[in-house]
């Protein structure tokens, strides 16, 4: 479908905000809304008339709008809930009876509402709070403009799901948000009742237009009841309609949007809720919008100095201890263990000359002479109380790119918002100059691990945590707003060997948006793993932006949200000084920008562990292939492959790999015991070659997107035990189940992973199969839980590309950008 024509008419809209902020409102009447949908080139309202208190409508007014019946609805600035307080009513279309329900109305609905406020007073609207009875009531009664009275046009079904909701919402982390699906008075039940993108869709309206938010919505329950899918129903709605209104709606999002530095005013808030169907027409049953004024806009950070960050050519610490094993010593010995040289790192000490090898001076004003008075990163190990003096000093004497803020205290709780304040506002004031001042990471934070910058700032002990500084590492990046988390995973998973891992903090300055933008663009990193806790404001949408940046330039974004529950959103604030967001908003917004969402710490680990090693295997499909000699396994691995989140599909083999499966089960004397089907049971008898071989069939299958193969350590036909006196066991035997799999894994361009179900005794298989880049699980419905994830996400990522392709004509790999319309310098 081409995009909609839309002629949507600012100007006016623009004016409804003027005439509304003028009488000192931040919101549109009901009546307004329906003028504003007009302006908006989408489907037209119904007519409505305002009958204002007080006046006295003559009969041609209040006939002037057609259809059988009336319908009437009370004009509040307070009440929101109508129909909970009698404030719609429907008459028939007759000048008396419509006068009648008109002046009930204004005597009803206030007494209704005032009975409503003392059942509920903490629900009461501000004004109203401290009131009761008559006083009550008269307020409610003097706040009435007067009754709306609305073309009536009946729906052409009252069946359950049929009645739409659409809404923009103005949301802290993201921005502009767009949401659709179920309307009706229950929406918020569904929402809560019907599982993830059912019931209600949403997105960032930067990320999205109206064709692809409506793919989004295809998928939902309300799609499908209005496009007659259902059993009884039919269409009552075309997809050209749908489509032209979320487009609208994306339109207005964006141009009335704190991004939009041009913006007159900011919606807040725009619902229609419910839209209902009558004769192919959408019909907004009733409308609330809440704007206001544009703000200022953020002071841009110097974030090109990350990369004096990540590789800095000469380090400067403050808080090490020349006679404990201090935070900053720990630190010290850190960065010197993997390979910074010691000539290059200077310790802030009076009273010291030199600490464990590494020059001392007293004052930052005193640096070494070739460091020329600034240091690339400067790490702060000291306590909280002295933080704000010494992010001054620093900033009054240009003494470093980068700074890092290990200590806490700083923003954690009430009393050390203050100090945190004090320092953030120092920090947006540099960064307001021409030169910018340094970056800042942290506070809070457990430092940085950086193998391409050779440094270590993590402040625990080398015995608490054995470090590999073999130089061996993976293309990838681990970002964490909390430390321990990535040192849990890192310590529970040394599988898993990202080049950088980043502890994020409480975001005083660069933010979760910032390093991502980073490693977006970084020519050293192919997947980027992130776990957030919450955004500083606006940063969720700067992050999908550098998701999305990250998607089209060929790498994977893993991420991970804490803060689901309002009892996890309680501690993830207390614990990083960021609030957490709308969880449902914010799991839409990232996996629309290309993410692969994470829904559980396993999870995350598993598939951190396949972005690692899979991240160039092509993904053609999901039609994956198993093998193990195990029955349960077979079974298990069938059983796994769909589920709320995901589905594989088992593929059909190809004839001739039926007859290469077919050639080897006689040459193994199998062909008895074992048939050919998928998932492939080939009995505890088959032999390492017989796994090899069958997984090297899958894999050659055009039919075949991806191969799991179960490895059945504990099977006495397997070489799987590092430390045994039979040969016929050895781990290290060539001819064994491991090199071959590291052989098939090097040599085939799809994705092979593998599971070796067993204790201890099989951790020295997983780990040399590890080593060799293939990915293995103790668990087989684990892997096909995380494989099925993974290529889900890789064939969204590829959607992405392909629609960015075939709109721009660019096409991005690791960074770089190729355009098949654009000539180079040298064809022009």
């Amino acid at each position: 479908m081409s995009a909609p024509q839309l002629a949507i008419d600012y100007e006016a809209i623009t004016e409804l905000f003027h005439t509304a902020h003028a009488e000192g409102r931040n919101f549109l009447y009901e009546y307004e809304v329906y003028t504003l949908l007009s302006r908006s080139g989408a489907e037209t309202p119904p007519r409505a008339n305002l009958i204002p208190r007080g006046s006295r409508p003559s009969d041609e007014e209040l006939m002037a709008i057609p259809g059988d019946k009336a319908v009437l609805k009370i004009v509040s600035p307070t009440i929101v809930h109508k129909t909970e307080v009698g404030g719609v009513r429907i008459v028939e279309r007759e000048p008396d009876r419509i006068r009648s329900a008109w002046r009930r109305m204004l005597y009803e609905v206030p007494e209704n509402y005032a009975a409503w406020i003392e059942r509920y007073p903490d629900a009461a609207p501000a004004e109203y709070r401290g009131l009761s009875g008559e006083v009550l009531a008269d307020a409610i009664s003097r706040d009435l403009k007067g009754v709306l009275q609305v073309q009536f046009m009946p729906p052409d079904s009252s069946a359950f799901g049929n009645e739409l909701i659409v809404g923009l919402r103005r949301t802290r982390e993201f921005g502009m948000v767009l949401s659709a699906g179920l309307g009706g008075t229950d929406t918020e039940l569904y929402a809560e009742r019907f599982r993830k993108g059912q019931a209600i869709v949403a997105a960032s309206t930067e990320l999205t237009d109206g064709e692809t938010f409506f793919s989004l919505f295809r998928q939902t329950i309300s799609y499908r009841k209005l496009a007659g899918l259902t059993r009884g129903q039919r269409r009552i709605v075309t997809d050209e309609q749908l489509i032209e209104c979320f487009e609208s709606f994306i339109r207005m999002a964006n141009h009335y949007s704190p991004a939009n530095p041009d913006a007159p005013f900011i919606i807040e808030e725009l619902e229609i809720n419910p839209f209902a169907f009558t004769d192919f027409l959408m019909v907004p049953l009733d409308g609330m919008c809440r704007f206001s004024l544009p703000e200022q806009l953020a002071v841009p950070r110097p974030v090109h100095r990350i990369d004096a960050l990540l590789h800095p050519k000469t380090i400067g610490l403050i808080g090490v201890s020349a006679t404990r094993e201090n935070f900053g010593r720990t630190i010290l010995r850190n960065i010197l263990a993997e390979g910074f040289a010691p000539e290059n790192v200077v310790i802030i000490r009076e009273g010291e000359e030199s600490i464990d090898g590494v020059t001392c001076v007293p004052s930052l004003r005193e640096l070494p002479a070739h460091m020329n008075g600034s240091v690339d990163l400067f790490v702060v190990a000291v306590s909280a109380r002295q933080v704000p003096d010494l992010v001054e000093e620093i900033i009054d004497l240009n003494a470093a790119a980068s700074v890092m803020l290990i200590p806490g205290g700083m923003g954690e709780t009430e009393e050390s918002r203050t100090r945190a304040e004090q320092v953030i506002a120092r920090i947006n004031a540099v960064h307001a100059t021409e030169h910018g001042g340094p970056v800042f990471l942290g506070a809070n934070c457990m430092g940085v691990v950086s193998r391409p910058g050779k440094y270590d700032t993590w402040f625990i002990p080398e015995e608490k945590l054995p470090k590999e500084r073999s130089g061996d590492y993976r293309r990838a990046a681990l970002v964490s707003q909390s430390g321990a988390f990535m040192l849990h995973r890192i310590s529970q998973c040394p599988e898993l060997r990202p080049a950088y891992m980043i502890s994020m903090g409480n975001q005083t300055d660069l933010t979760l948006g910032d390093m991502l933008r980073y490693f977006a663009h970084s020519d050293a990193v192919d997947v980027i793993a992130v776990y957030a806790e919450g955004f500083n404001d606006q940063d969720g949408l700067e992050f999908c932006r550098a998701v999305r940046e990250a998607v089209l330039a060929g790498k994977e974004v893993l991420f991970y949200k804490a803060g689901r529950t309002p009892e996890g959103k309680s501690a993830t604030s207390g614990h990083t000084a960021s609030l957490a967001g709308d969880f449902m908003v914010c799991d839409s917004c990232v996996r629309q920008a290309g993410a692969i969402v994470a829904r559980t710490f396993t999870q995350f680990q598993d598939l951190f562990l396949l972005a690692e090693t899979l991240h160039d295997k092509t993904i053609r499909g999901n039609r994956l292939a198993a093998v193990s000699g195990a029955g349960f396994e077979a079974v298990g691995m069938a059983d796994s492959i769909h589920s709320d989140d995901y589905a594989m599909r088992l593929a059909s083999y190809a004839p001739s790999t039926r007859e290469a499966l077919q050639t080897l089960l006689r040459e193994k004397r199998l062909d008895a015991l074992v048939g050919i089907a998928n998932p492939m049971d080939i009995n505890p008898a088959a032999d390492d070659e017989t796994h090899a071989r069958v997984a090297a069939s899958m894999l050659q299958d055009p039919n075949v997107d991806a191969v799991l193969v179960g490895l059945d350590p504990l099977s006495p036909a397997m070489h799987t035990l590092a430390q045994t006196s039979t040969p016929a066991y050895a781990l290290d035997d060539p001819l064994g189940i491991a090199p071959r799999m590291a052989a098939l894994a090097a040599e085939s361009d799809k994705p092979l992973v593998c599971v070796a179900d067993g204790g201890v005794l099989y951790a020295p298989l997983r780990n040399t199969l590890h080593a060799a880049g293939v990915p293995v699980f103790p668990v087989c419905d684990r892997a096909v839980d995380a494989l099925a994830q993974y290529i889900q996400a890789r064939l969204q990522m590829e959607n992405i590309r392909s629609r960015q392709q075939a709109t721009t004509g660019v096409t991005c790999v690791r960074g770089a950008c190729h355009s098949k319309n654009v000539k180079s310098e040298a064809e022009q």
